[in-house]
């Protein structure tokens, strides 16, 4: 019980001490290093890799209020996987195992959209 205490104690701490430190913080919805963005007028698509897979997630460059927005990641060779949403900020990850294969990504926020074409090949 008083090791919990400690832990609430340290972090309400660590909060008080830096505020808006952890909004500052880049936190990212897929694993690995980001290889790519790829950007369009109302959003863009990052690309991470990690190993023999990757992932993509497409950001509204405007959060406020829902729309449509999809990203796909494909493995040549291999069916799309894609997710779409009505969402505000933030559609994905969408993972794929691309082993050593090119990829094509997409992604589109509102009527606007980006295609990369065959990529980290």
């Amino acid at each position: 019980m008083a090791a919990g205490v400690a832990v609430l104690t340290a972090s309400g701490v660590l909060a008080l001490a830096a505020p808006g430190s952890a909004q500052a913080a880049a936190v990212h919805a897929c694993a690995g290093r980001k290889v790519r963005t790829l950007s369009f007028t109302t959003g863009s698509v990052q690309v991470f890799r990690q190993g023999r897979y990757v992932c993509a997630v497409t950001y509204a460059k405007n959060p406020r209020g829902t729309k449509p927005m999809s990203v796909s990641v494909q493995a040549r060779g291999g069916r799309p996987w894609r997710i779409q949403a009505r969402t505000t900020r933030q559609v994905g990850p969408v993972t794929v195992y691309a082993g050593h294969r090119c990829v094509w990504v997409k992604g589109s926020v509102g009527s606007k959209a980006v295609s990369s074409g065959w990529i980290l090949c």
